[in-house]
């Protein structure tokens, strides 16, 4: 219902910020990943959003990028993990080591996240395979971007639908220190050739 925010950044109070919309507050939760990267006080903000509606709540989720929201999706739709969970499994772990760990069916990674325990991290990986785009490469082992900001390009064209090799063919016709966002634009503009 409501899938994006745009505004000025009034607070920041970890998991919740406070988002102003034309004159509208708006509380939003986000995982740790997305609360690091997020401007200062008084500065403009654009957050991907979930909105859920329980019994009694109307709760709003915030996101950085599309992989996170993505990500978020498919955590949330897996029996016994709520909102909750699934915002701490990003906060613990961020997209792309989500993605190895259920390549490699590492529990052990998820078992680290607080909330977490051995079954649910099992059922994790299970239900999680195959549809975070972290399939295997060439060499047997998960492709790894050169950097953060490649990793989060990459992530995003796969939220987008596109498939790991055309992430990465993409992300190889881009320059080295590229941002996130300029990344995204220059990666779908090579990919729309």
């Amino acid at each position: 219902m409501i899938g994006q925010l745009t505004g000025t950044l009034l607070e920041k109070n970890p998991p919740e910020v406070l988002v102003d919309c034309h004159g509208v507050g708006y509380e939003v939760q986000v995982p740790m990943s997305t609360f690091y990267n997020l401007p200062a006080v008084g500065q403009a903000v654009r957050l991907l959003t979930q909105f859920i509606v329980r019994e009694d709540a109307q709760l709003l989720y915030g996101f950085a990028t599309p992989a996170e929201r993505q990500a978020f999706r498919e955590l949330i739709k897996i029996s016994g993990v709520g909102p909750r969970t699934a915002l701490a499994v990003l906060s613990g772990l961020g997209v792309a080591e989500l993605a190895r760990a259920v390549t490699a069916q590492e529990a052990g990674r998820l078992v680290k996240v607080p909330g977490i325990g051995k079954k649910t991290a099992e059922r994790l990986l299970l239900e999680l395979k195959g549809k975070l785009g972290a399939d295997l490469g060439p060499g047997g082992a998960a492709a790894t971007p050169a950097s953060d900001a490649q990793n989060d390009i990459a992530q995003a064209l796969m939220a987008l639908g596109y498939t790991e090799r055309d992430a990465q063919l993409a992300l190889k016709n881009l320059p080295a220190d590229v941002g996130v966002s300029e990344g995204i634009k220059l990666a779908l503009k090579v990919l729309s050739r």
